[in-house]
């Protein structure tokens, strides 16, 4: 896991409920297709789910 895609991970997590790229965006300060990259990472590597369409959560592990 890479700088960005733990700056996601933690973002998603001190969110407490599912969010979407745009929110992880406004959180991270990151640019969208960063996040946009780390989601679709970590998505591959099962640290997050996606409960409903365009929304992410971190997984339960």
């Amino acid at each position: 896991m890479d700088q960005k895609e733990a700056v996601v991970l933690e973002a998603m997590k001190k969110a407490a409920k599912p969010v979407k790229t745009g929110d992880v965006v406004k959180i991270t300060g990151l640019a969208k297709d960063e996040v946009a990259k780390a989601i679709n990472n970590l998505k591959k590597a099962g640290e997050i789910i996606s409960p409903k369409r365009c929304f992410y959560t971190p997984a339960e592990k």
